[in-house]
């Protein structure tokens, strides 16, 4: 193979030319992207490699790398620089002397030891120490050398997309840090999972939960379980309406701060709190699935997708605004609203491109607040800078936004739910503009979604307190 004038040309060294003596060295420091990408590829989940409150009480206290992470990169030596192109492994020997360490550097070196003519096979000392000079590998690798000499175009190494779950996990519970829980209503918590995510809730500090339905079937769905409902409250009712009306009037009688759906329909429980008046506030209430993506460098929010069938324009002022203001909540201090459609220019033939010019118009003239809006945007440079790129898109929201806004709920639903089962996201959900914030989960979603979405509520339960505080105090001071 033959490179073109210009292109980067790597060598191999044939057999004639691996001399006794002659060496080659390499320089890699230990990220803890290595560690987890070694995993991942191997299936080698040990702890020790990847808990670091495990690995704290080993012999090693602290997380240290695979062995055959170093093993691996004297394998990268020797079939990438010398011999390079063509060598054929045949044996190694290793042995491991010392642990490595995140951020630990280490140099590879490999030195021709003997050689084989008949064979055409090479034996190579093998040596691998950390910046401290510390011996941490060593050993012995046995190949059959290239006898043809070699100039090929260095390729690039297929890139890893990294999405550790657990590590989101507890990035996002950690906003909740400091914040005592909440008392909340779940509502028929008559399955294992949805029991089990509120029990789970609570565990995390989340919620004081208030289990409402049929006693002695939440009773048996936790035998059944093997879950503990010692010191848990249960206020007994004959059904899932009855439990989604009982919880409602605990809201309003402000005896619980959030709400937590169960094993009941969305539709059932919702309805409950349409009914009571005094549970409504000045907006519509809206929907928001907060989404983190193995493929999107930051959570991203979708709404609405469970509520809002099909929304007027009015409709999407108050779900564009409820959106905005729960990401700031979250700590986003300007968020980045999308508004989709199916194309990202106005077109009187798609009713959704109309809203979303009047929408940015709209909050131009500060009805709505809070957040940076743009739009007709369709998905893909809604997302990704590189598309919106190529379509000629300047824009401070394309490719970065924080909040997708769909056309309706068909669409936003079939959006999160590919995002959920198709790219590996996990999902949260919650229901805004009512007087307490509803946990709302699909009933098919595992107990850690029910707990992401609990502290979504517990977030925006908390932001309601400071807000009635400040409240409180103006009033006061006006006194």
């Amino acid at each position: 193979m033959n490179t073109t004038p210009g292109e980067a040309c790597v060598e191999n060294f044939t057999y004639d030319e691996l001399t006794i003596g002659r060496s080659a060295r390499m320089l890699r420091t230990l990220t803890v992207a290595d560690i987890q990408a070694f995993a991942a590829v191997s299936g080698d989940t040990n702890p020790a490699h990847l808990d670091a409150e495990y690995a704290a009480d080993t012999l090693f206290h602290g997380v240290i790398a695979h062995g055959m992470w170093g093993g691996s990169l004297i394998s990268a030596v020797l079939g990438t620089q010398f011999p390079g192109a063509g060598t054929i492994y045949l044996e190694q020997v290793l042995h491991f002397t010392k642990p490595v360490r995140v951020g630990d550097t280490l140099e590879v070196t490999v030195t021709v030891a003997s050689r084989d003519d008949t064979k055409k096979s090479v034996e190579l000392d093998c040596l691998l120490v950390n910046q401290k000079g510390e011996r941490v590998l060593w050993g012995t690798a046995r190949v059959l050398a290239p006898t043809k000499k070699l100039c090929l175009p260095r390729i690039a190494a297929p890139s890893i997309q990294l999405f550790d779950p657990e590590a989101r996990f507890k990035a996002l519970l950690a906003q909740g840090h400091g914040m005592g829980p909440v008392r909340c209503a779940v509502v028929h918590p008559c399955d294992v999972e949805s029991l089990r995510g509120a029990l789970d809730a609570a565990r995390y500090g989340l919620i004081q939960p208030v289990l409402v339905g049929p006693e002695a079937r939440i009773r048996r769905v936790a035998q059944e379980g093997a879950l503990n409902l010692d010191g848990v409250e249960i206020i007994s009712v004959a059904h899932s309406h009855a439990a989604a009306e009982r919880s409602a009037d605990l809201a309003l009688e402000k005896d619980v701060e959030m709400i937590m759906k169960g094993s009941l329909h969305t539709d059932e429980l919702l309805h409950a709190v349409l009914k009571r008046p005094g549970l409504h506030t000045a907006r519509r209430m809206s929907h928001v699935f907060r989404f983190d993506v193995p493929m999107y460098s930051k959570p991203l929010l979708i709404t609405d997708a469970a509520f809002n069938i099909q929304p007027t324009l009015a409709d999407k002022v108050d779900i564009i605004q409820n959106a905005i203001d729960f990401a700031r909540i979250m700590g986003v201090e300007v968020p980045k609203v999308a508004i989709l459609s199916a194309v990202e220019t106005v077109n009187a033939n798609i009713p959704s491109t109309l809203d979303a010019a009047a929408l940015c118009k709209m909050a131009d003239r500060g009805q709505i607040t809070g957040g940076l809006l743009d739009g007709p945007l369709a998905f893909d440079n809604a997302i990704s800078s590189h598309a919106a790129q190529i379509k000629h898109i300047e824009s401070a929201v394309a490719g970065q936004a924080d909040i997708l806004a769909v056309p309706d709920l068909e669409s936003g639903n079939m959006l999160a739910k590919q995002l959920e089962y198709l790219a590996g996201a996990s999902s949260a959900g919650i229901v805004l503009g009512a007087r307490v914030p509803i946990a709302l989960t699909s009933r098919a979603d595992p107990p850690r979604s029910r707990v992401a979405s609990a502290l979504l509520a517990l977030l925006v339960a908390h932001n309601a307190r400071r807000s009635h505080t400040r409240k409180a105090w103006g009033t006061a001071g006006k006194g």
